[in-house]
């Protein structure tokens, strides 16, 4: 502002690593893979040189460094990295800053390539925002808008349970943002489960993580690699088969359905503490595609979204219907003039303390 003294910018505590200098690493300190460059000051893809970056589109133009940025707390950790919340120190507002230790591993490498071009270039609603990304000290940093709820495994830990009218309402959010990524992106998420769903408390929900998608030529593509949590896996994916969008559907199935009655439908114990291994999923869900019995009774429109004995969520994909068709479904439909807020039950519940996927 106007007659402001300049502020010292503070350093953001990121993980060091000394990274190699190798194919990918440039003596500069960029990070580069095909048409994309990623340093300290952002991500830059050489394709959009001529034309306007998908970023120049998001809600709010925020252009700042890692330096402005300051560590809260830590509030989440898997695989992929470390989840921090972390406050723009001069404008006051709250991020999730995911950290990405480089790994050399070409197959590593290329998961954290195409989790970065999703992100970049994703413009819809239902799709966590990723405002800014850069490579700095051997790690890359992606930040995120704060989804101040969680996810849905935060929420079916608190509530048990997802009453019809609100459970309709996650529904259709999860498969608005699956139309954008199947038949504008050509994207297969391929790691659809509760805790790559994420809700704030404007009941909003959105989907997350990409470091395992996969992006297709054209939207009749089909894939065979065998990625992302087996849990939620389509029956084809999990017997090694091909597989299309259509596997996102069966992830979407068993999701709706565990937010219904409160548990993993494929659960071995009442305590809800035996997983089910991979082998025994198989066994359940391949050899004999049909859900453990549950005693909670739905309403028409719902049991028609699972049939007895099966899932929407047939066996063959081809029997499965799309994202863009269940939008049309009477479980959907039934309750959009019913002027439901997502927001009266999610606001309520208290945030996640820290959470781990």
């Amino acid at each position: 502002m106007k007659g402001m003294k300049p502020l010292k910018q503070l350093k953001l505590a990121v993980p060091a690593q000394e990274a190699p200098i190798t194919s990918f690493l440039t003596a500069s300190g960029t990070f580069h893979d095909g048409d994309l460059l990623l340093n300290s000051k952002g991500l830059r893809l050489k394709s959009e040189e001529k034309g306007s970056s998908p970023s120049e589109a998001k809600e709010i133009d925020l252009q700042f460094s890692l330096e402005d940025l300051e560590t809260i707390k830590v509030i989440g950790k898997g695989s992929g990295g470390v989840v921090q919340l972390v406050r723009h120190k001069w404008v006051g507002r709250l991020f999730a800053l995911k950290v990405i230790q480089m790994n050399i591993q070409e197959d590593i490498r290329k998961q954290i390539v195409q989790e970065l071009k999703i992100n970049q270039a994703s413009q819809c609603p239902h799709i966590v925002i990723c405002y800014h990304s850069f490579y700095h000290n051997g790690a890359i940093s992606l930040v995120f808008e704060y989804m101040d709820r969680g996810s849905l495994a935060d929420v079916i830990r608190q509530l048990k349970t997802i009453l019809e009218p609100y459970l309709a309402v996650v529904c259709k959010q999860v498969l608005q943002g699956l139309v954008y990524l199947h038949n504008e992106r050509h994207v297969i998420h391929r790691d659809i489960k509760p805790s790559n769903l994420l809700v704030n408390q404007k009941g909003q929900v959105k989907i997350t993580d990409f470091g395992v998608s996969a992006m297709l030529a054209t939207s009749m593509g089909q894939r065979d690699t065998f990625v992302g949590t087996y849990n939620y896996m389509a029956p084809e994916r999990i017997s090694g088969g091909a597989y299309d969008y259509k596997s996102d559907i069966w992830s979407l199935g068993l999701v709706i359905l565990e937010c219904a009655i409160g548990r993993f439908p494929y659960l071995q114990s009442e305590d809800h503490q035996v997983w089910p291994s991979f082998y025994e999923l198989l066994e359940a869900i391949v050899a004999k595609p049909r859900l453990l019995h549950h005693p909670i009774s739905f309403r028409r429109s719902f049991a028609r979204l699972f049939p007895p004995g099966k899932l929407n969520i047939q066996k063959d994909p081809k029997d499965r219907s799309s994202a863009l068709d269940l939008l049309s479904h009477p479980f959907i439909k039934k309750f959009e003039d019913k002027d439901i807020d997502l927001a009266i039950l999610i606001g309520g519940l208290e945030p996640p303390i820290n959470f781990t996927r």
